[in-house]
């Protein structure tokens, strides 16, 4: 079955959101133009939301209303008597000359919202009621439309909701929802839908199916989140450089590449969540994630970032001793002979794992095995699954970076990762052929499929854990 297609007219004082609105519903950030500058929008722009590539709403965003003021008494005038309806004298006002010059951009709204089967009314709920708003409210009543007021910026400790719902009760307008455009709540794009739902019946199926497509994609979003972030744990986790007990240079050298080679694993990581959620790669600061260009600002193996994130290094990254070399990881620091600083949190495996060991001996004798530590481990699960959540909650009209609270005020944020790692990344760890760090591309063996279990089964943690 064919379904209709809603045309939905944005419309609004100048500077309430109607493009951020836009941009938000859409997942594009590239949707028009947004600016703190008045009548940033002098034109209609349209777009289209999708279920399975058939358009099933149309959007239109308009100019904002500037003068309601003197339109509503400009429209007054031209009734001259009470049997006149007011979709009448608004069509009659929109052949008039006023329409093509002192309310020019008005005209254009108030075109749009005709051809349109509903209009969304976008206020900024840090604005005080005034009287410009409730002529605005006045105007588009006469248009003989369904109209839904939304309240945007609710998010804001500023915002007056309560006023703003008061104030519309008066004027017998009930369909009001809360759809912060910045910061989204998970469920108020679907209210917004179902508020228009109460309004178009004829739109029901329409509106259900947007709905549940939604439902479903966020669904998959937060799978396939977790799938990456899966296969990036497994692929640190396993990850191990191999060397010479006897040659501190080498050793030094290892651990740099070591430490290397896995930020960079990381940024792919964050680069893919960022195009996955549609969102450009300096969207972000460094002082909130931290990511700065896409970037995170504190680096993986500084002691700044366990502690912002409530990592503590423990007891499994203990000293262990090898041909004379001592190895001691320490919270935020690794010391090789006499002291010299080569990074934190890398530790020597056999230290605290016995089969780890002898394993190793028996395999490389005279050769050593260096790998992140089980502390940083959980540092990278545990920032990027706050990574996730807080692109989740980001609306796409956002401006300004992201300015929250640090993890460690956030106890909202905690991971289960931050405490311990699941049983599989413990596999992960001593199975070195299941990383495809520092690797060509080669022929599948059987640690593949091993892999892929590994991977699915770490994949519906992560997937449960954020959905928690």
């Amino acid at each position: 079955m064919t379904l209709p297609v809603l045309k939905v007219a944005v419309v609004g004082h100048t500077n309430t959101g109607k493009t951020s609105l836009m941009r938000t519903l859409t997942r594009d950030i590239g949707f028009g133009e947004v600016s703190n500058r008045p009548s940033t929008t002098r034109h209609v722009e349209g777009t289209y939301l999708l279920v399975d590539g058939v358009p099933l709403i149309e959007l239109y965003d308009t100019p904002g209303l500037e003068d309601s003021i003197g339109l509503l008494e400009h429209l007054d005038n031209l009734r001259t008597d009470r049997q006149t309806d007011w979709i009448e004298i608004i069509h009659q006002f929109l052949d008039s000359p006023a329409a093509h010059h002192e309310f020019e951009q008005e005209a254009k709204a108030l075109r749009q919202v005709l051809a349109c089967d509903v209009a969304l009314y976008v206020i900024d709920a840090r604005d005080r009621v005034l009287g410009k708003h409730r002529d605005e409210l006045e105007i588009l009543g006469r248009c003989a439309k369904p109209v839904v007021p939304v309240l945007n910026f609710v998010a804001s400790p500023e915002a007056k909701t309560s006023q703003w719902r008061e104030h519309l009760a008066r004027v017998n307008m009930h369909a009001v929802v809360e759809f912060d455009t910045v910061v989204l709540n998970e469920y108020g794009e679907q209210r917004l839908f179902e508020k228009m739902q109460t309004l178009l019946d004829q739109f029901h199926d329409t509106l259900e199916a947007v709905i549940q497509d939604r439902i479903r994609q966020r669904s998959a979003l937060l799978h396939a989140s977790a799938d990456l972030l899966a296969d990036l744990l497994i692929d640190v986790a396993a990850y191990a450089v191999t060397v010479p007990v006897d040659d501190a240079q080498k050793m030094a050298t290892a651990m740099e590449t070591l430490k290397q080679t896995v930020r960079d694993r990381e940024q792919q990581c964050v680069d893919a969540l960022l195009e996955m959620f549609r969102f450009r790669l300096d969207d972000y600061a460094a002082e909130a994630l931290p990511i700065e260009n896409g970037q995170w600002g504190l680096d993986l193996f500084n002691p700044a970032s366990m502690k912002q994130f409530r990592i503590r290094a423990g007891s499994g990254a203990a000293a262990g001793g090898m041909a004379g070399l001592a190895l001691d990881v320490m919270t935020g620091g690794l010391t090789l002979g006499a002291g010299t600083a080569l990074g934190a949190t890398l530790g020597a495996l056999w230290s605290s794992s016995r089969t780890h060991g002898r394993r190793i001996i028996d395999r490389v004798r005279g050769f050593t095995e260096l790998r992140v530590s089980e502390a940083t481990l959980r540092l990278l699960a545990t920032r990027q699954i706050y990574l996730v959540r807080v692109l989740l909650r980001r609306g796409h009209a956002s401006q300004e970076p992201i300015r929250t609270n640090s993890p460690a005020g956030d106890t909202s944020q905690d991971s289960g990762f931050a405490q311990k790692l699941p049983a599989v990344l413990e596999q992960a760890r001593i199975n070195p052929p299941w990383s495809h760090l520092g690797k060509s591309n080669s022929t599948a063996n059987d640690s593949d499929a091993e892999r892929l279990t590994a991977q699915k089964e770490l994949t519906r943690i992560i997937e449960a854990e954020l959905r928690s």
